[in-house]
């Protein structure tokens, strides 16, 4: 152990710089050029300067960590060698007379006469340095060696940002292991009184690197992409990738470490049904397939871009799997605190931005404070109008304004907007059937929890969400036909190009499911026949 930590003890000389004395401290590991910029440093000349070290005597010193050390009362002096004083040489040189030859073929004679002597080697030195041009080497090569080290100083910066997030996501987990279940709590964040502690109530996935391929990407701008073939952190990358390829990245001065963490928080959505992450994920993937389809960056900005992805992914953040009308109906803590008023929506906004106000999470830290009060705006307008409550009322401001609609106008492209985002939040029957029908299935679950709650509770339930008066056809033909249709085509009458790739499957899956109800209304009619012969035959 004496011997190890021995080998590590700096090693100290002395300077004078300007008549005051520098103690320098340097490991015998170093290499002789960190020495040097040590040197530079205490000296006060810059970084890449060639210099000299001199002791009292005005002999020069190899610059090396086995040069001797020295006391405070016998000082070094470091000394720049700049052109001129390689032409003139430093007085001490000068004293002993030395000639400096023009060309290099001269150099032979002073050289043959400074080999008797050790101390004519400082001079050589000199002569070389002027005659090979070795200084403008060592400046070339101290300039590619500093572009080397900023590269991994960058790199180092990576690392230890990766490092961070990693401890970030160990500290919730341990955090959130110690505060266990919620206590009668509707929502699974608590706001605290000063608006910004969020405790998600499951852990934070790892988030291990997923590379998509140019089959991917192309998949990625199409509403057929089926979303059940992918894990959580194959969605993260997705999602991560559709904000650097529409330039977002680059538009809002995003780092992509913190993009990355912003997601994986964002991952925390419930395990509902239908509410859940991968919804989420559909939706978002719809916006930016849409986005690609209607041609929107010709049309918008990249700001209105930004505006259309963050509220799409955060629109359902922290959904309990209970609607609207049970939260007014149950007096639930959501419902008080929003006055009855869209609760889910605006509980959804304030979710997003306590995420958004943490600072190794927030996306918008180097947009400027006015265009981020105008991006916090337009996010909280899009994530309510995902309210259905809303829908007659948003989808007839457009229906107005589409005939001669403006993309220079802000009311109509916000109006634009919200129909967006409404759209791509109840699109799933765009996508083919194999894609679209277990969505169905989960809403029609998310539906049966909550009516059966209702009925547990004596709370009013709607008819389409009670298991005994509901079918999967007759859920969805007054759904498609009377809500979705009419919708996609006003924005179709915008972008005529939507008809074949997101109008045209709406009216297939229309005639899917009435064919289904035909067939159900047959077999009822069979069995009932049946049950009356059984009873006559009695």
């Amino acid at each position: 152990m004496g011997s190890s930590s021995s080998s590590y003890a700096p090693r100290t000389i002395y300077l004078d710089v300007e008549g005051k004395v520098q103690k320098v401290l340097f490991s015998r590991h170093c290499s002789p050029c960190d020495i040097k910029e040590l040197l530079c440093s205490s000296s006060n000349i810059p970084r890449n300067t060639a210099i000299m070290l001199m002791d009292p005597e005005g002999s020069l010193l190899s610059i090396d960590p086995t040069m001797p050390t020295n006391s405070a009362s016998s000082l070094y002096k470091v000394i720049p060698v700049s052109d001129r004083q390689l032409g003139g040489i430093s007085p001490q040189l000068c004293a002993r007379r030395v000639c400096f030859p023009s060309d290099r073929k001269s150099l032979l004679s002073p050289l043959t006469r400074c080999l008797h002597g050790l101390r004519c080697l400082p001079e050589i030195t000199l002569l070389l340095s002027r005659a090979f041009k070795i200084d403008e080497l060592k400046t070339e090569v101290a300039n590619r060696l500093a572009t080397l080290e900023k590269r991994v100083e960058l790199e180092g910066v990576k690392v230890v940002e990766i490092e961070k997030c990693k401890n970030d996501m160990k500290k919730l987990r341990d955090e959130m292991t110690s505060r266990g279940g919620r206590v009668n709590c509707p929502c699974k964040y608590n706001f605290s009184d000063d608006g910004k502690k969020l405790t998600p109530r499951r852990d934070v996935p790892d988030y291990p690197k997923y590379t998509l391929s140019q089959e991917t990407i192309e998949a990625l701008k199409k509403p057929t992409f089926d979303v059940w073939h992918w894990e959580h952190n194959e969605m993260l990358s997705c999602l991560e990738y559709m904000y650097h390829d529409l330039g977002l990245v680059k538009e809002f001065t995003i780092n992509p470490i913190t993009l990355k963490r912003w997601l994986v928080r964002l991952w925390n959505y419930r395990s509902n049904p239908f509410h859940n992450f991968r919804h989420c994920f559909c939706v978002s993937q719809m916006m930016y397939g849409m986005i690609h389809l209607c041609n929107l960056q010709d049309k918008l900005t990249l700001t209105d871009l930004g505006m259309l992805m963050t509220a799409a992914i955060c629109h359902d953040l922290d959904h309990p799997g209970y609607n609207n009308t049970y939260q007014i109906n149950a007096r639930t803590e959501l419902a008080v605190r929003y006055n009855d008023i869209s609760p889910l929506e605006n509980h959804h906004c304030a979710v997003a931005f306590q995420i958004l106000a943490l600072p190794e999470c927030n996306i918008f830290a180097n947009v400027d404070a006015e265009a981020f009060k105008q991006i916090r705006q337009a996010i909280i307008t899009l994530i309510l109008a995902t309210d259905m409550a809303r829908h007659r009322e948003i989808l007839n401001s457009f229906k107005h304004r589409v005939d001669n609609f403006d993309f220079t106008n802000e009311e109509h492209v916000t109006c634009l907007k919200m129909v967006l985002i409404k759209c791509c939040d109840i699109s799933n029957e765009v996508r083919p059937t194999e894609v679209a029908e277990p969505w169905v299935d989960c809403l029609l679950e998310e539906y049966f929890m909550q009516s059966d709650r209702e009925k547990s509770e004596g709370l009013p339930v709607a008819p389409f969400m009670d298991r005994d008066k509901v079918t999967k056809p007759t859920a969805q033909i007054g759904f498609i036909k009377f809500v979705l249709i009419p919708m996609f085509e006003t924005v179709m009458k915008l972008f005529p190009q939507i008809e074949e790739i997101v109008v045209q499957p709406l009216r297939d899956s229309r005639d899917h499911y009435e064919e289904l109800k035909q067939i159900d209304e047959a077999m009822s009619e069979k069995k009932k026949t049946e049950n009356i012969g059984d009873c006559s035959g009695l």
